[in-house]
């Protein structure tokens, strides 16, 4: 009967629906399962601790993100397992981290290795436990699923999302002329801004939610990843003459490996140099922070969108970032990073169970969203995943929790990030650890220094025992080593390469 009621309910409003969903959970136990929270999982494409609730930018808009904060918990030391979308959005997604997937580059589809033909998605586990599952937007990584999979990942489909519409020609001409690395505003109305799509179809699909049994519904926005495009009125909150550019060192990497350059070696996204010479550091800084400014007021109409169903209360609420974007640290822009600018992300979760105002400076990952919201909404927690509930830490922040986050970029580079210190270890075997709280920008590595080798040695013990070879078919941004020579994305670096500052 619900199954029916609810195939009706989407031919009504006309939703794309798979009329074969597993309900068998919720059909053996379909009291319980309308007991269940909602969950509404809204994912942001590349944004970094510049929000309100983490004070990563003094002059930083986000007023729906600031409520938001205020009725639940904030994690101030929250980090992707991958600075990178697949990657990370991968490991979210299934509860593994890419070390054990091999899931390291912008492709591939994770199921297409065999191995993960049958674990299921965070998707696939509520909908065998009786919810009602749809997404919109980006969520998983653009292009995934293939469509023809999409009917086994959730039941319904909203518009992907796409990265338009777009100026007739870029604004800036960058160095590698990549269309999506641009920035400036565009277009004259938020209705015309991508996005704006998402928030409004998720809207829609909440005024008209689901009653009679719980739904877990995914909302996937793209800013402020490139372009960073943003009507007049969100520029106009970060005036030019008045705008607080990051702090950034001129010799920031004087102290770095070599192996560190090579996570990044040749991107899109241009580096600090060029944007200092060209005149565009101020004007991507301001167009980044439009952008999250923008983003924010769409997570708003979502929010909105909620309160206005009458199913607030009884809905838990997660806000999370797949990564972080440097703007000029460490000399460059972009991700590809295991430096705090990249890992670390907003992480934000409120309703039913979760203390209100809290805020947590525990180091957590995105890899323990499967198995907290699992538990929250009463649900087995399956035995394959690797992170740990937030369950205790949204009860009271202050709860202890033994484990730091771990960052992984490319086969054998990872980051481990305690309270106080981050350790890098790249495949070469070369190190960088900082103290984060006497030096929260990076800017100086400890790590050759002997005293603290005591403190390399404790973190060290943390680092992923398995270095999954890269999947097959994996392509973007990818670096491997072979016979002890870095290889990016296809071709070698040479010992005298020089880094590219472009």
């Amino acid at each position: 009967m619900a199954r029916q009621k609810m195939i009706q309910w989407a031919a009504v409003f006309g939703l794309w629906v798979c009329t074969g969903a597993e309900l068998s959970a919720a059909e053996r136990e379909p009291q319980a399962a309308a007991q269940r929270p909602n969950v509404l999982f809204i994912a942001i494409d590349d944004l970094n601790d510049w929000v309100g609730p983490l004070a990563g930018h003094p002059q930083v808009q986000t007023p729906h993100l600031d409520a938001l904060a205020r009725r639940g918990v904030t994690f101030t030391n929250a980090h992707c397992q991958s600075p990178l979308c697949n990657p990370s959005r991968t490991s979210v997604l299934t509860g593994l981290r890419p070390s054990t997937t091999g899931v390291y580059a912008l492709a591939p589809w994770f199921r297409s290795d065999g191995r993960f033909r049958d674990h299921p998605t965070l998707f696939q586990w509520f909908r065998r436990h009786g919810y009602w599952t749809a997404s919109t937007g980006k969520v998983f990584h653009g292009g995934y699923p293939p469509r023809a999979e999409r009917p086994q990942e959730a039941d319904e489909w909203g518009p992907d999302g796409r990265l338009a519409s777009r100026p007739p020609k870029k604004f800036v001409q960058t160095p590698d002329p990549h269309p999506l690395v641009d920035w400036g505003i565009f277009p004259e109305k938020d209705e015309d801004c991508f996005d704006h799509d998402i928030a409004t179809w998720a809207a829609d699909w909440l005024r008209k939610a689901p009653q009679d049994k719980p739904w877990f519904l995914a909302v996937g926005f793209q800013h402020p990843h490139v372009p960073c495009y943003a009507p007049k009125k969100w520029f106009d909150l970060y005036p030019e003459d008045r705008l607080v550019l990051p702090p950034v060192r001129e010799d920031d990497r004087a102290d770095l490996p070599r192996f560190a350059s090579y996570l990044h070696w040749k991107l899109p996204e241009p580096r600090w140099k060029w944007l200092q010479q060209a005149g565009q550091w101020k004007p991507l800084v301001r167009a980044y922070l439009a952008s999250v400014s923008f983003v924010d007021h769409q997570v708003g109409r979502v929010l909105q969108a909620l309160q206005q169903s009458g199913q607030a209360e009884r809905t838990l609420v997660v806000l999370w970032s797949d990564h972080g974007w440097h703007l000029g640290e460490k000399g460059i822009t972009g991700k590809n990073t295991l430096w705090e600018r990249s890992t670390r992300v907003p992480l934000i979760l409120a309703g039913p169970g979760v203390a209100a105002g809290g805020r947590c400076q525990r180091p957590v990952e995105l890899l323990d969203l499967y198995p907290t919201l699992a538990e929250s909404c009463g649900l087995p927690v399956p035995s394959a995943l690797e992170g740990v509930s937030l369950v205790p830490l949204l009860k009271d922040p202050r709860a202890p929790r033994q484990r730091p986050a771990i960052t992984t970029h490319n086969p054998g580079n990872h980051a481990v990030r305690t309270e106080r210190w981050r350790y890098i270890r790249y495949a070469d075997g070369s190190e960088e650890l900082y103290d984060v709280q006497a030096d929260p920008h990076e800017w100086h590595n400890l790590a050759a220094q002997e005293r603290y080798e005591p403190i390399k040695k404790e973190l060290a013990r943390w680092l992923p025992r398995n270095d999954a070879p890269p999947m097959r078919g994996s392509a973007g941004r990818l670096l491997i080593v072979e016979n002890g020579v870095p290889i990016w994305e296809g071709r070698p670096i040479r010992p005298d390469d020089p880094f590219p500052d472009q």
